[in-house]
């Protein structure tokens, strides 16, 4: 590597024009096989997401509260001038603003990295495997918060990167990125918890590197901590404020433990793989990281590469500043915890229980596994060069021809998170085809009548029958949804229940003016049953 002032050489205008165009193809390439394939709303959780967003204008008590008190805000924040269509709310389109452009931001901040220390070529090719990565490509088509975060993990390791070299050249320079940096640790704060984390090590390694400087007094440095700070407190107040616990995104009825509990077999045994054993749950994750980047054969072989190509990195480079790119391997410690004791399990189709569940966890590390990989296709061309220097454009062909049967590997053996997301909608989709005919034709002949029924778990039927939320009693109603429990006949014309809702539980304590008229059933899912108000009740 030859560096100039810490760098290889400065990134033209037109080199970040052409990786924004480039991805930019990728991106609406994969937005096309997607709406098509009617792929978008797979997930349950992306059609959560687009729901909490909805909810918050579009309800009976419109309010702050309904962001909710798991999933963290700013993904929802930034739906939320688009779900206000209700076409792009019904069909997922609401999610493709952030989702695009927050893949596109993070192509080109990992192009950037990338160049810090290797010249285009090499910087390209390992920037391909992460802008080609199917997976990453399919779920920026989708409300999965995902991207966002990739971008934004993204971003703070190279703003660090550039920290550390202004540092000690240009204070002023390290003193306005110190402010930007605190902004997207705030934002990564706000989008998911392994930002927390990453905000703890991130300011902490400021904080003593100004230490060792004597500048620990600056002014901005302590006003940008305070920021920093105050993210998650803002997240405890909010939760203590709005629901009477502040931690109740981790012990309340909708966080991850209680999930947990509710759904795992109360035996003697692990409630999942890797259950309190950080060893197992280290290679569950890390088994998910090479399934989610390469094709499943080549999985450990990328891995070692990446390692490689990082561990090269660190040991030639750490004097400038490679320390703080390995803030993208954060994931592997954080996930390897979570599973172990936060109620965060991962199933894989190759190992027990061989099913498909949060898969996409392990596109986490794909950042840190595409950077590693453009260090070793860097050793790999200077090789070359040393060698016979008329071999490094086909060495470079031949990168291109792996990446591109990489593609097709992946594309032959279904991408991991396409397919859990296939899974997901498996189970939900003969409900959402049977439920909403019936719905419009009862509402047909009582136009605007309100529908007492949990939109938590099934928000796609509200959508799909053309009405707005506030059109529904819901659970995120409060105090009208607690009284209509008591007395169903009189609160809505329709009720649609599902065997043990709490809607359910209210219609078999007070059946009284209520007339079945439709029963919905399907395998693995709660039977449904609609309810309308009978001739007597009019």
């Amino acid at each position: 590597m030859q560096h100039r002032n810490g760098r290889v050489q400065a990134i033209s205008r037109r080199e970040i024009g052409i990786v924004y165009l480039c991805c930019a193809v990728a991106s609406l390439a994969a937005v096309v096989w997607s709406w098509r394939a009617g792929a978008m709303l797979n997930y349950g959780d992306a059609v959560a997401h687009l729901h909490i967003a909805r909810r918050v204008f579009d309800a009976q008590l419109p309010r702050v509260s309904m962001l909710g008190s798991v999933w963290l805000p700013l993904p929802h924040l930034l739906m939320l001038p688009f779900v206000q269509v209700y076409g792009w709310w019904a069909n997922g389109a609401a999610a493709l603003p952030a989702s695009i452009f927050s893949y596109l931001f993070g192509c080109v901040g990992l192009y950037k990295l990338l160049r810090r220390w290797l010249n285009p070529l090499p910087a390209a090719l390992g920037l391909g495997f992460f802008a080609l990565n199917l997976n990453l490509l399919y779920l920026q088509t989708t409300a999965m918060t995902e991207p966002l975060f990739l971008c934004e993990t993204i971003w703070i390791a190279e703003w660090m990167v550039e920290w550390r070299f202004a540092l000690d050249k240009n204070p002023k320079r390290a003193s306005r990125l110190q402010g930007v940096i605190a902004l997207l640790l705030v934002a990564a704060t706000f989008t998911r918890y392994d930002g927390w984390i990453m905000a703890a090590i991130a300011w902490t390694g400021i904080g003593i590197a100004l230490l060792r400087r004597g500048r620990l007094k600056s002014r901005s440095f302590w006003l940008a901590s305070a920021l920093v700070v105050a993210a998650p407190i803002v997240w405890f107040v909010y939760n203590q404020i709005c629901f009477g616990d502040w931690l109740e995104f981790s012990r309340g009825p909708y966080s991850a433990k209680a999930i947990e509990l509710r759904t795992a077999s109360h035996g003697a045994g692990p409630l999942h793989p890797g259950w309190h054993n950080p060893w197992d749950s280290f290679l569950f994750f890390m088994k998910a990281a090479e399934m989610d980047a390469v094709a499943v054969a080549w999985g450990n072989l990328f891995l070692f590469l990446s390692l490689l190509g990082t561990l090269w990195a660190w040991f030639t480079q750490r004097r400038r500043a490679f320390l703080w790119a390995l803030l993208l391997w954060i994931p592997a410690p954080f996930y390897a915890y979570s599973i172990s004791y936060g109620s965060v399990p991962i199933f894989l189709p190759c190992w027990w229980p061989h099913s498909w569940y949060n898969t996409r966890y392990g596109m986490e590390l794909l950042p840190a596994l595409a950077l590693g990989a453009g260090l070793a296709i860097h050793l790999f061309l200077e090789a070359l060069r040393e060698f016979k220097p008329r071999l490094v454009r086909w060495g470079a062909v031949l990168v291109v021809l792996l990446m591109g049967w990489n593609a097709l590997k992946m594309l032959h053996e279904v991408p991991l998170t396409y397919e859990e997301g296939i899974k997901n909608i498996q189970a939900r989709r003969a409900l959402e085809q049977q439920i909403p005919p019936v719905l419009k034709a009862e509402l047909a002949q009582r136009p605007g009548a309100t529908i007492l029924m949990d939109t938590s778990t099934w928000p796609n039927l509200v959508a799909y029958t053309g009405i707005p939320l506030r059109q529904t009693i819901n659970e995120s109603d409060l105090w009208i949804f607690d009284s209509a429990l008591k007395v169903p006949a009189q609160s809505a014309a329709l009720v649609l229940a599902f065997d043990g809702d709490a809607v359910d539980r209210a219609v078999r304590a007070h059946p009284e003016g209520l007339t079945k008229v439709r029963s919905f059933v399907t395998h693995g899912q709660p039977v449904g049953t609609l309810y309308r108000l009978d001739s007597q009740g009019k």
